[in-house]
Parts: structure tokens; sequence; C-alpha cells
């Protein structure tokens, strides 16, 4: 198998454990902290018992001991994994992953600021379609039931945290991150532990929290180790299958209608996003 064949087929599959996401936090109906500190904690356990097993303590220990980059890393994505889950229950799942599919916007804009990239024409346009897009989903949420704008803004601030880690994991040109995603995660649920009883709703919810948490650690690992041997290009166009599935299985499971405001923003936000992926693609291969 080629390193292409086996970077498509890891994020792939690691895409399609993602998808899911918003169903489990919409099925365990408790507190929004409580989902959040047993997704972190279930899902940071099992990709830390991965990591001491494949690349043994070191590789933890030598997060503890890395720069500024490595913890920027961890701390966005600490903020980034508990704001999901307070965007999906404020929000309807289809406005926040439409709105989390503008991330690679967001990265461009910090690359420009803190790594002093220049921002392409291309990137230009593909900023202002998105932009459109994210407009006609905000301008809707008054009126689809289920959708708020203060979950669309909270869905913001998540794409913007996840892409500053991204960007923050490119400044430092790290090999792998592996070992900093169980430390993020676990670190959020510490920091969530003292505000929200984690022990009540585990009595009902226990075997969907743990789904949850084994289908995030899955997706976590996958989708750091399968990019490595794929463009930025590619690796964009195939994260945006969720974007596609999980607002389909939500509506197939339980029936939440995205609403028609979410999918004209939404399929608008895609389909730039694609054409941008698709253009980038060509001229790299060229």
């Amino acid at each position: 198998m080629s390193d292409h064949l086996r970077g498509v087929l890891l994020t792939v599959l690691g895409v399609m454990l993602l998808v899911p996401d918003s169903l489990f936090v919409r099925l365990i109906a408790t507190d929004a902290l409580a989902i959040a500190f047993w997704r972190g904690l279930i899902a940071g356990g099992l990709l830390l018992a991965f990591v001491l097993w494949y690349r043994g303590a070191e590789a933890v220990g030598a997060v503890f001991r890395a720069g500024g980059q490595t913890w920027a890393y961890i701390v966005f994505y600490g903020i980034s994994a508990p704001g999901f889950v307070l965007a999906v229950t404020l929000t309807s799942v289809a406005n926040v992953v439409f709105i989390l599919a503008a991330m690679p916007v967001f990265a461009a804009i910090f690359s420009r600021i803190w790594l002093k990239e220049p921002i392409s024409a291309r990137m230009v346009w593909t900023m202002l379609g998105v932009f459109v897009g994210l407009g006609v989903i905000l301008r809707g949420s008054h009126e689809t039931a289920g959708a708020s704008w203060q979950g669309d803004l909270v869905a913001l601030g998540v794409a913007a945290s996840f892409a500053a880690a991204l960007t923050a994991v490119r400044g430092g040109r790290a090999k792998s991150m592996l070992a900093a995603v169980p430390v993020s995660l676990i670190g959020s649920a510490c920091v969530i532990l003292p505000f929200v009883d984690v022990l009540h709703p585990l009595a009902e919810y226990w075997p969907l929290m743990l789904g949850h948490g084994v289908f995030i650690a899955g997706a976590a690992g996958l989708l750091v180790l399968g990019p490595r041997y794929l463009s930025s290009a590619e690796v964009s166009l195939l994260i945006l299958l969720e974007a596609v599935f999980a607002p389909l299985l939500v509506w197939f499971m339980i029936g939440e209608n995205p609403g028609a405001w979410a999918l004209v923003g939404g399929g608008i936000v895609i389909a730039v996003l694609i054409a941008s992926n698709l253009v980038m693609l060509a001229r790299s291969r060229a």
C-alpha cells in the first residue's frame, strides 16, 4: 500500500468516526460541561494509553518539555473540544458543522498574523465566499427551530480556536502531535471538573458517554496520523465530509431538520471550499 493511499484511508476513517460526534451530544441529554468532561476524559485516556503503548512514556514527557508552540496547541485545542459540545447544545448541528467547515479561513488569517505568510488571491476570494455563506447561516438562526445566533457565535469561536491550534503546530514544525492530544483533552476535563456534577449523569448515560469517548479517541488519533501522508488541500477536502454527513445523520436519526437557511449557507461554504482546494490541488500537482 502506498503512503498516499494509507493517508487517504486513515483520514477518511478518522472523519467517519467524527461524524457521530454531534449526534452523541444530542442523545446525551445532560449538562454540556458534563458531556465535555467525559468526552475529554475518556477520549484522552484511551489516546494516552495508546501513546504509552506505541511510543512509551518518553513521548508524553517530551510534550511537557516542549516549547511554546506545542503548549499553544494544547491550550487552543483544549478550548475547542468543550466549545464544540457547548455550541451543539446551543444551536443546530447543521449550523455548527457548516461554521466549523470555515476553519481554513481562520487558519489563513492566523498564519498571516503569526507566521507572516502572505494570503494568496485564491484565499481572498475563498474568504469572501465563505463569509457570504456564514452570513446566510447567521441570518437564518432566528427563524430555524433549534438554532440560535449565540450558539453560532460559540461555533465561530471553536473554529477560530482550532485554527489557532493548527497554526501553532505549523509554526513549531512538529513531526507529530499525537502525544499532545491526550494531554489537551485530559487537561480540559480537569479544568471543567470543579464546575459541574459529572457523576450524576454517568449512571444513566454511561454507555453513550463511553461510546462517545471511543469514537473521539479513534477520530483524533487517525486525524493526527493520516494527514501526514497527504497535502493540505487533500486533507481539507476529506474533512469536509463531516460537514456533509453529520447534519444528515442527525436529521435521519432524531429528525433535526437543518432548515433552508443552514442548507443554503452551508452549501455556499462547502462549494467555495471545495473549489478553492481543488484549485490548490491542481496547482500543486502541476
